[in-house]
């Protein structure tokens, strides 16, 4: 294993006993047994034999945005796929790294005048991770845009994914059932006039800035909206907000937030995540799920 390893540093960043936290965007979570990050479709391939040949577990992130780590972390190997970020477009279509950020999707999309991704100008996770949770904002979601991903299946084998067999439902796809690893997206747009893509984008974004708590590290929408119910209305009907767990808080300014408010550990979120989920439906009957993903050991 150790030659093996020492042989892939050769090529690989890999980082041993790395902790998590500096990483997501809540600025919590325990060490990774092995952090890698890979550059290309090859390099992820020989990550995934050296796992398989060790008997290895393995995690794959994107950006780490919309995910709570716990505080023990994770064990075997992580693959963070952010340095695999390379964005191309060509007529109506954008083809993105899975690595890449949604948001410089929508930019790219802008400047060749490409039209239909406007909803995702701020949503901060990476082009696999919208795939995987089927990543929406503001009436729009993935699956409108997506045409196509090319993933490799656990197997090593690399193959095409068209957009019917992605099962893509509310917050889901077919990658989080298959673990299948999401290696580049293309997105099937159209064309429309380059000031009026920019205008949506700019309104979004306001909107996003005056609503959320974007000054303070949090994991992003913290639960999936009940059927006839928004998430956020009935926490804050529960008086929930500024709710308080060691560091970690409701957000004051939107209820469907949690944010660190200074050296927050996972368990601290998770406290949170717990508490709303009891108080809320104890008063209001309503069972709130999680949105963000969840994942690690405890400590």
């Amino acid at each position: 294993m150790l030659r093996k390893l020492i042989a892939m540093k050769e090529k690989v960043k890999i980082l041993k006993n790395e902790s998590l936290s500096k990483y997501t965007f809540t600025k919590t979570g325990g060490p990774a047994d092995l952090l890698a990050f890979p550059k290309s479709i090859d390099e992820v391939q020989e990550l995934l034999q050296l796992a398989n040949s060790e008997n290895l577990p393995i995690t794959v992130l994107g950006n780490a945005s919309n995910l709570i780590i716990k505080d023990g972390g994770i064990r075997g190997l992580v693959i963070m796929l952010t340095d695999m970020n390379s964005i191309e477009t060509t007529d109506n279509l954008v083809i993105a790294d899975a690595g890449a950020a949604y948001i410089d999707v929508t930019i790219a999309a802008q400047k060749s005048s490409l039209s239909g991704a406007e909803f995702a100008a701020g949503i901060p996770g990476s082009v696999g991770g919208a795939i995987f949770m089927n990543a929406g904002a503001y009436g729009g979601e993935t699956d409108q845009i997506a045409d196509s991903i090319v993933a490799l299946t656990p197997n090593n084998e690399i193959k095409i994914i068209k957009h019917d067999e992605l099962d893509f439902g509310y917050r889901h796809s077919s990658i989080q059932d298959n673990n299948d690893i999401v290696l580049q997206a293309t997105f099937k747009l159209t064309h429309a006039d380059k000031h009026d893509i920019q205008l949506k984008m700019d309104h979004f974004n306001s909107l996003r800035a005056s609503k959320q708590p974007l000054e303070l590290p949090s994991c992003g929408s913290v639960f999936k909206r009940p059927k006839g119910y928004f998430a956020g209305k009935l926490i804050h009907d529960s008086g929930l907000q500024g709710y308080q767990s060691g560091g970690a808080q409701v957000s004051t300014k939107h209820a469907g937030f949690i944010v660190n408010v200074g050296n927050a550990s996972a368990t601290d979120y998770l406290n949170v995540i717990h508490h709303v989920q009891k108080i809320v439906y104890d008063k209001q009957g309503v069972k709130l799920e999680t949105e963000v993903r969840i994942i690690g050991e405890d400590k």
